[in-house]
């Protein structure tokens, strides 16, 4: 069963590696991270490492059964006044199996729980269907705000979230 696992020094590999490996895949819907991105993968690892060490950020990583090859990102990004955004992208080998919409839930819960946020904004290209029903499953509402995101036409969603601090993120198994 794939796990959902907070963003690890150890994780650098497998996550350079997915990004790699599904780089086409994410351009035909979310903009490419530019070939700088790679050539600076291990500073902008360790940078993603402090910003979660300092609470601005926190970083997730859907792992496989094998325990080394990742699946997804889940993160939280710019947390403000307890809102943050949720970003995600998953490998082409792991759509439609509904792992997405699992592993955005749990963060969701993470969010609400662990990370004592109180609400999370969204944004999906219009061309993104995948994600569009991903967020829509996991409650997400449609503002109704058009955005551009990187040039491209984007739709912003919002969600309240319920909860309290209950302890520190690790581990979810989906």
């Amino acid at each position: 069963m794939p796990e959902l696992q907070r963003l690890r020094a150890d994780h650098a590999p497998a996550l350079l590696a997915f990004e790699r490996e599904n780089r086409a895949w994410f351009a035909r819907t979310i903009s490419d991270r530019g070939d700088a991105y790679f050539a600076d993968f291990p500073a902008r690892h360790q940078a993603l490492l402090t910003y979660q060490d300092e609470g601005t950020d926190h970083f997730h990583v859907l792992v496989a059964d094998d325990a080394t090859t990742i699946l997804g990102r889940f993160n939280l990004l710019d947390i403000t006044d307890g809102q943050a955004e949720l970003g995600f992208r998953m490998a082409e080998s792991a759509t439609g199996r509904g792992l997405a919409t699992e592993a955005a839930q749990a963060v969701c819960h993470l969010a609400a729980t662990d990370y004592a946020l109180t609400s999370l904004r969204a944004q999906a290209n219009l061309d993104n269907l995948a994600s569009h029903a991903v967020l829509t499953r996991v409650g997400f509402t449609v503002t109704g705000e058009t955005v551009l995101r990187n040039g491209r036409a984007g739709r912003r969603y919002v969600k309240e979230l319920k909860g309290g601090a209950t302890g520190t993120a690790g581990a979810t198994g989906l």
